[in-house]
């Protein structure tokens, strides 16, 4: 871990604009059931409160640097040929990446954000319309799902994880919070952090570790990093196949 990593308690962390900002639309999220139906009013509403990104403020080019300085030279150490950005949102820092021979597709829940996209990326850049809970996924070698797992209730990750399991993927890279002590709930929508080394996860240390240098809040959430698993250490103590 960077050593200007915060040690803060939990408590102690400055406030995120997307947790605010779904607090003053709660009502009006809570009477959409569907996960479809929810992102699709964050979009709408601009609810993550980025004037540059439909994705938040996390996807800016200034939130993305160390990620696009470190992700090709992670992916190209996992070997892998393609990968899946699940959820991509507009997709818009990872245009400006060298994947190398890296195959890119990316899957959104808003159709409005895939045909646009499709209209503005590259021929080489492929979108599909996909919920990651449910929905069949395009196969891949590595799922990156930054920034979005933090927005899931723990009933939802866990349809999340089952669902990249079955696309036959073999690592997922996603967010962490290296340094969050204590894992709570929240609904579908809001946002709090996660460390995916802790309970009810406790995957174990991850396989790489690429620390994005956040420096919102202050630097508050400095610790704010991508990891990469292999999937099959996603598996919770319950799920766990009984050995013979």
């Amino acid at each position: 871990m960077p050593p200007d990593a915060p040690s803060t308690p939990d408590d102690d962390r400055p406030p995120v604009l997307a947790h605010e900002r779904f607090l003053a639309r709660r009502e009006a999220v809570a009477r959409l059931s569907s996960l479809t139906d929810r992102f699709r009013f964050i979009y709408d509403h601009n609810l993550w409160g980025s004037e540059t990104s439909a994705s938040g403020l996390g996807s800016e080019a200034g939130a993305t640097r160390a990620v696009r300085d470190g992700l090709p030279g992670l992916l190209g150490g996992l070997g892998v040929a393609t990968l899946l950005d699940a959820p991509c949102g507009d997709a818009g820092w990872m245009a400006s990446i060298d994947l190398g021979g890296i195959r890119y597709v990316g899957a959104d829940i808003v159709a409005d954000l895939i045909v646009r996209n499709r209209i503005h990326h590259p021929p080489r850049f492929a979108f599909h319309v996909a919920d990651i809970t449910q929905d069949a996924l395009p196969r891949a070698d590595a799922i990156l799902c930054r920034d979005c797992l933090v927005h899931l209730s723990f009933a939802n990750i866990d349809r999340a994880l089952a669902n990249f399991r079955r696309s036959g993927a073999r690592w997922l890279v996603t967010t962490t919070f290296t340094q969050w002590q204590h894992n709570r709930d929240c609904e579908d929508g809001d946002w709090r952090a996660l460390n995916f080394e802790r309970e009810p996860f406790a995957w174990g240390p991850p396989a790489r570790l690429l620390n994005e240098r956040c420096d919102e809040g202050g630097g508050g959430w400095r610790d704010k990093s991508l990891a990469v698993w292999d999937l099959g250490t996603t598996l919770r103590p319950r799920e766990a196949p009984r050995r013979r």
